[in-house]
C-alpha cells in the first residue's frame, strides 16, 4: 500500500505562482494546499496519473487561482502531499 507522505516550506507571494507550477508538473503529488498561518487558503486536489499534457491544461485555472491569491498574500505555506510508493 502507498504512504503518503507531506512537506511544507514558504514561499514569498511573488514566487508562489512559480513554485505551484514545479511542484504540479513534478508528479506523484496527490494534494496542495496553500496556508497563510494554519488557516487554508486553497486546497488542490491532483489527478494521478494524468498525463503532462493534460495536467497542463487543467492546471491553468487552478494557477490563476494561485495567482490572484500571490497578489494578496507577502507569505504563504506550501503544502505537498506526495505519494511515496514503499520499497520491497
Amino acid at each position: 500500500m502507498a504512504e503518503n507522505q507531506k512537506t511544507r516550506f514558504n514561499v514569498s507571494g511573488d514566487d508562489l505562482v512559480n513554485a505551484v507550477k514545479k511542484i504540479i508538473h513534478e508528479g506523484n503529488i496527490r494534494r496542495v494546499r496553500l496556508l497563510q498561518g494554519e488557516k487554508p487558503l486553497i486546497d488542490i486536489p491532483l489527478t494521478i496519473g494524468a498525463s503532462a499534457a493534460v495536467i497542463t491544461v487543467l492546471a491553468a485555472p487552478v494557477l490563476a487561482a494561485v495567482a490572484v491569491i500571490a497578489a494578496l498574500v507577502s507569505e504563504c505555506t506550501i503544502e505537498v502531499e506526495k505519494i511515496e510508493n514503499p520499497k520491497d
